[in-house]
């Protein structure tokens, strides 16, 4: 083979390696400063959790993970990369979509802005015992993103799609204080306009939120905008990063351990197992 024609093969060679990485490789999009987004450690959860939504930890330790899923009144618990999975009943079926532990106490959110709360040794059987359930805490509306401060005593709830709100121009969260009795203390909002990836008539409808436990900064996600949100400790929003559908199914619940490493839930569908992806903090 002459010269000429080694070079000829070597550029459509080139050119093949090329044309088949923009149509299906990995698809690179910018990402925070402590994680790469592009590059997670992946946990495919068991079929019982296909439909994952939020997940928690409790007191920051990744030795067991705490799951629900949105149709069963469940709560799951188990250990990273370990099919086998327990689950305590505390409600019957339903729309559950975030879970939190905080002081021994787990709380669940329904997406009508019902809260559950059980002490998280009571959730070792088949049935949680001694389950509270809390109604008319916050306006209606529909609620995804949840997360308990051990520290105050203080829970946090995210409207994704309330009456209150446009949610083009700004969403609202309530501030709820827990003791004997759980009750709203105050609300905070974030405004949309902050957040560049979303263009003017749209409108945010965020899946989950989580404090990280070093910066203190706010960390929300959303299935529907394919977005991770940082915001500051008063929610101002600081940075915007798109999530890439090869890499998110549908990111629905959050969550930090306390080495400062992210942890993000995912639906699965007809293709995909549910799954929690795991990025280190460098």
């Amino acid at each position: 083979m002459n010269n000429s024609i080694i070079a000829i093969t070597r550029i459509c060679l080139v050119l093949f390696a090329a044309l088949g990485a923009g149509c299906g490789a990995q698809e690179y999009k910018p990402t925070p400063k402590d994680y790469n987004l592009n590059k997670p450690h992946k946990f495919s959860l068991p079929e019982s959790l296909l439909e994952v939504s939020g997940i928690a930890f409790n007191r920051g330790k990744n030795d067991t993970i705490y799951a629900i899923q949105d149709e069963e009144g469940k709560l799951f618990r188990l250990a990273w990369d370990k099919a086998k999975q327990y689950n305590s009943k505390f409600a019957k079926h339903g729309d559950y979509e975030d879970v939190s532990i905080i002081n021994g106490q787990a709380i669940v959110l329904k997406s009508n802005g019902v809260l559950y709360r059980f002490a998280l040794t009571a959730a070792y059987g088949d049935d949680a015992v001694d389950v509270q359930e809390w109604r008319d805490l916050v306006p209606a509306g529909e609620y995804e993103g949840l997360y308990g401060d051990e520290a105050t005593d203080q829970l946090y709830l995210l409207c994704k799609n309330c009456d209150a709100d446009d949610a083009r121009e700004a969403v609202t969260g309530y501030i709820l204080k827990l003791a004997d009795t759980i009750r709203m203390t105050g609300t905070f909002t974030i405004d949309v306009s902050g957040i560049k990836s979303i263009k003017k008539k749209k409108s945010f409808r965020p899946s989950a939120l989580a404090r990280h436990p070093i910066t203190r900064d706010w960390y929300i996600v959303s299935a529907v905008n394919k977005l991770l949100v940082i915001t500051d400790s008063n929610f101002k929003v600081k940075e915007t990063y798109p999530l890439s559908g090869n890499i998110f199914n549908q990111p629905e619940g959050i969550a930090f351990d306390n080495a400062g490493n992210m942890y993000i839930s995912n639906e699965g569908d007809d293709l995909v197992k549910g799954n929690i992806l795991l990025f280190k903090r460098k």
